[in-house]
C-alpha cells in the first residue's frame, strides 16, 4: 500500500497547490471551493491508506521477492442470479420520469425501487459471514 499512499498523497498535494494558485489569482470563490473538497478528499484517502498500511505491515505486493500465491485468498460469493437489479432500474427510471411527468409517476418509481434496494440489501442476509463456506441457503 506504500505506492497507493504515495499516489494520494500526490494527488492531494496537486489539489493543495491548483488551490491555492486558483484562489490567489481568481476571484471566483466556487473553483476553490471544489479544488479545496477535491484536496481534502485525496488527502482522507491517503491518511486512510497509510493507517492500514502502518497498521497491517507490507503487503506482498510491496516486496520484490513475493510470488502470487501469497495474496491469493478466498474467493467471494457471487449471487447466481437475480431480479433485484432489473426492479431497482426500473424503479430508477420511473423516479426520473415521475420527475418529468408528475408526482403519481414519481410515487409509483418509489414503490418500485424500495423493493428491489431492500432485495439487494436482505436478499442473502440469511446467509453466513464465512466467505468461504456458504451456509445451508446455497446448498439447497
Amino acid at each position: 500500500m506504500k505506492a497507493e499512499t504515495a499516489l494520494f498523497a500526490g494527488v492531494s498535494l496537486f489539489f493543495a497547490v491548483s488551490a491555492t494558485t486558483y484562489g490567489w489569482s481568481s476571484a471566483e470563490p466556487a473553483g476553490t471551493a471544489a479544488l479545496v473538497v477535491s484536496c481534502l478528499m485525496s488527502a482522507l484517502v491517503a491518511f486512510f491508506l497509510w493507517y492500514r498500511h502502518r497498521k497491517d505491515g507490507l503487503l506482498p505486493k510491496d516486496r520484490k521477492g513475493a510470488s502470487v500465491h501469497e495474496a491469493a485468498g478466498p474467493v467471494a460469493f457471487f449471487p447466481p442470479r437475480s431480479a433485484f437489479p432489473v426492479l431497482a432500474a426500473a424503479g430508477t427510471a420511473l423516479l426520473g420520469l415521475g420527475a418529468v411527468y408528475g408526482l403519481w409517476l414519481f410515487l409509483i418509481g418509489a414503490g418500485v425501487l424500495v423493493p428491489g434496494v431492500l432485495g439487494f440489501v436482505f436478499q442473502y442476509a440469511a446467509r453466513g459471514t464465512d466467505p468461504v463456506r456458504p451456509t445451508a441457503v446455497e446448498d439447497r
